[in-house]
């Protein structure tokens, strides 16, 4: 039996193709789940460009171009850096739709302020960034899994709503 992201990232995959759009995908807590769940789909090819998993400071400034600035004063996991991490990647593979995912998925690595299961989701077009706080409460697997399925909706609403 698919599950729902499963599901979704096939619609989704549909979408991007029939309006001849493509993406790109920063991540970081997720690993690449979310860009290897869009590719599972056949034909994702078309519409995939590219991805970079950024567990890194660096990468995320020197690849992505989130600046040190936002990472000394947000941090790694904030609205901010995933903000520059979706509009960052979008014009690294020059792609209609980049992705930005950061967060801490545990089950270590949280604290008071920022607790594990704290994922921020940012999907940037040519003309909006938009950026969800989540607060998931799983195992480390349940929390990527629905950041992914969390990311797979936001970009099918951007789809439907602004391109």
């Amino acid at each position: 039996m698919e599950s729902a992201y499963e599901m979704l990232s096939d619609k989704l995959g549909r979408d991007l193709y029939a309006r001849g759009l493509t993406i790109a995908c920063a991540e970081s807590c997720t690993g690449g789940l979310l860009t290897s769940t869009l590719t599972d789909i056949p034909g994702s090819s078309y519409y995939v460009m590219g991805s970079v998993v950024s567990y890194s400071n660096d990468v995320k400034s020197r690849v992505l171009g989130v600046s040190e600035e936002t990472l000394s004063q947000y941090g790694a996991v904030s609205e901010e850096t995933a903000r520059e991490m979706a509009e960052g990647v979008r014009q690294l593979m020059q792609t209609d739709i980049g992705v930005g995912i950061t967060g801490i998925a545990g089950p270590d690595g949280g604290s008071e302020e920022k607790p594990v299961g704290l994922v921020y989701i940012a999907i940037a077009d040519r003309m909006h960034t938009i950026v969800a706080k989540n607060n998931f409460s799983g195992t480390r697997l349940e929390n990527k899994r629905a950041a992914v399925e969390k990311a797979l909706s936001m970009i099918h609403d951007l789809i439907r709503s602004f391109l």
